[in-house]
């Protein structure tokens, strides 16, 4: 399985933050730090307050938080939440695509079952299982 882009910079953004939990990032500042796009984080970073793992403040001050401990965003979860609407293959899009073999497929149901217990496992780790190391004042 592969994950798009969106899930992997969404995680790397929440690993940073999971290392100082009580503070507000940027996405100006995550982008300078990872090396990615600004407007590509912030479309991330509005999911993942949709999705209600993060809290965005504006102005002074402000930025993202995570609105729950570490310890209580299950990876799965944040997968589930960023990669949605993502099918892993096509018969699993929204429309069905377009298969010759629907009907008598026996790889889909193995796919289903194989996509689940793959989200299952992540769920079995939190942030705090991956967080950067803090890091120490300039």
């Amino acid at each position: 399985m592969r994950l798009t882009s969106f899930t992997d910079y969404g995680l790397r953004m929440l690993m940073r933050m999971a290392s100082a939990p009580g503070t507000a990032f940027s996405t100006a500042d995550l982008a300078a730090e990872f090396g990615l796009s600004r407007n590509h984080l912030t479309k991330i970073m509005q999911q993942l307050a949709r999705g209600g793992i993060v809290e965005t403040r504006r102005g002074g001050g402000g930025g993202a938080v995570l609105c729950k401990e570490p310890a209580e965003v299950r990876l799965g979860d944040v997968v589930r939440l960023l990669e949605d609407g993502q099918a892993l293959v096509e018969c699993f899009g929204r429309t069905g695509g377009d298969c010759a073999i629907e009907g008598c497929c026996r790889l889909k149901a193995r796919l289903r079952h194989a996509e689940a217990r793959f989200l299952e496992d992540l769920n079995r780790s939190t942030l705090s299982d991956i967080a950067l190391p803090v890091r120490e004042a300039a």
